[in-house]
């Protein structure tokens, strides 16, 4: 019986882990160009990164242009929209 529930109890830390792992995190490391109420623009390179933020971002630090910062991100989908293949025309016969 003890032998059971721990392999039971093993198995939902198993698929638990799973399930709380969430999404890849992406970071992000440069001078800020823009800072606005709902998105920060940091200097990458020759490429300028512009991520959103809301009221629940954590900010350490005094956000202001000029500053150098380090931007940690996920990447979360917000709407897709599958379309269906259109047929290939047959070609004409010779």
């Amino acid at each position: 019986m003890v032998k059971r529930v721990t392999i039971l109890f093993l198995a939902f830390l198993l698929f638990a882990s799973f399930a709380f792992a969430g999404t890849t995190s992406y970071q992000v490391t440069g001078p800020v160009l823009e800072v606005t109420n709902d998105s920060v623009t940091v200097q990458k390179g020759k490429e300028k990164w512009e991520i959103a933020r809301d009221k629940d971002t954590k900010i350490t630090g005094d956000l202001k242009v000029g500053s150098k910062v380090t931007v940690h991100y996920t990447m979360k989908a917000t709407s897709i929209e599958a379309k269906e293949e259109k047929k290939k025309e047959e070609k004409k016969k010779k």
